[in-house]
């Protein structure tokens, strides 16, 4: 005989594991409170496989320009309010 955690009183209880926490509760405590609790809480999901693209080892690099040409400046135009 174990003392039930809800009501206090010396009975055959049960371990049930709630939110990580173990605690003893006897049959009559546990079936008003299973039902009071059906239908809330989350609903499980079902797990899925994700397959993602394969990464990139290297980053891609720009086309290479010909040394005759002149370079590419590539920025921002930013206005200044003085």
């Amino acid at each position: 005989m174990i003392t039930c955690d809800l009501c206090g009183q010396t009975k055959d209880c049960s371990k049930r594991d709630i939110e990580g926490h173990e605690y003893d509760i006897c049959a009559d405590c546990w079936n008003p409170l299973a039902a009071k609790l059906e239908g809330k809480g989350r609903v499980k999901k079902q797990r899925e496989t994700v397959i993602l693209p394969p990464l990139e080892k290297e980053p891609a690099r720009p086309p290479e320009r010909s040394p005759f040409e002149p370079p590419k400046i590539v920025g921002t135009a930013q206005s200044s309010n003085n």
